[in-house]
């Protein structure tokens, strides 16, 4: 790990790591642990749940670095790897926080207070319009963030009009896979 801080061009040329992956928050590159066989099914699970119901003009990138543009070019930087975003179809590489439509985190035992806390006014600083916290806790719940006021927590059926029509289904974020 590099001992100076940086900006986000720099963590970027930085590249991939040899285990897990990294974030950039205020310059310093922060390690984070594998997320597990739950939450890593039931990211694939929404992403699948959610690319039958995006409108044309977006998309979608499981586990993507986003620069949140909270530090002018050059300035120790802000990035961070979402479990799961949604984004203008038209942006270029790197996403930048502005092409960003919704922000999907999925809560775990080791990332709840990173998740409700602290990247909830990462992102809101970074003027994301729409973050949503999944939490694996029994029962799965959602929590959507629009505007950065919460709402209460979803179970079963999570369905909003923005800032899209969609519904979904939480329970099968867990469920076992069926076979027929």
């Amino acid at each position: 790990m590099p001992d100076q801080l940086l900006s986000v061009e720099e963590y970027r040329a930085l590249g991939e790591t040899d285990r897990g992956f990294t974030e950039l928050v205020e310059g310093r590159v922060v390690p984070s642990p594998g997320a597990g066989r739950a939450h890593n099914m039931a990211a694939c699970r929404l992403a699948g749940q959610l690319e039958r119901q995006l409108p044309r003009d977006l998309a979608f990138a499981l586990g993507t670095d986003v620069d949140l543009g909270l530090a002018a070019p050059g300035e120790p930087g802000f990035s961070r790897r979402p479990d799961l975003l949604i984004f203008d179809r038209t942006a270029a590489d790197p996403i930048r926080a502005e092409h960003v439509a919704v922000v999907v985190e999925i809560a775990t035992a080791g990332s709840r207070r990173t998740d409700y806390r602290v990247k909830h006014d990462e992102y809101a600083d970074a003027g994301i319009p729409h973050y949503w916290i999944v939490d694996l806790a029994d029962p799965v719940t959602l929590i959507a963030c629009q505007g950065y006021q919460d709402a209460a927590a979803v179970t079963g059926t999570f369905a909003t009009e923005e800032p899209f029509p969609v519904k979904i289904d939480l329970d099968g974020l867990l469920s076992p896979v069926r076979t027929t």
